[in-house]
């Protein structure tokens, strides 16, 4: 039994870090484009072109003053996603748009 609670004791020393904890650093990582939460509903709706459901418009304000949050952020533009129909479709060639798109390289890190 004393071997087993020396083995512990080493295995938990072993995973412990020696010296004082150091923070690295805090921060976001929020894109620069975004929408004020009171405006999204009719961003929305017009960057989808479904302006004419009025009724679903309603219901989804609704929903975006309950949510809580003052802005929504993107990582694209309202010009990339009228120049690119196919990224706000929700079929499988969207995806292959929108991975074309982003290119062949990762995104950069910032």
């Amino acid at each position: 039994m004393a071997t087993t609670l020396a083995t512990l004791r080493e295995i938990r020393h072993a995973q412990r870090a020696d010296g004082p904890a150091a923070m690295l650093g805090i921060g976001t990582a929020n894109p620069t484009n975004y929408v004020l939460q009171e405006e999204f509903p009719d961003y929305y709706f017009r960057v989808t072109n479904k302006e004419h459901l009025t009724d679903l418009k309603d219901t989804f304000k609704k929903l975006c003053r309950i949510a809580g949050l003052e802005k929504r952020f993107f990582h694209h533009t309202e010009q990339l996603l009228n120049a690119n129909p196919a990224f706000v479709q929700g079929t499988p060639t969207a995806l292959d748009a929108r991975l074309e798109g982003r290119g062949r390289q990762p995104p950069p890190r910032p």
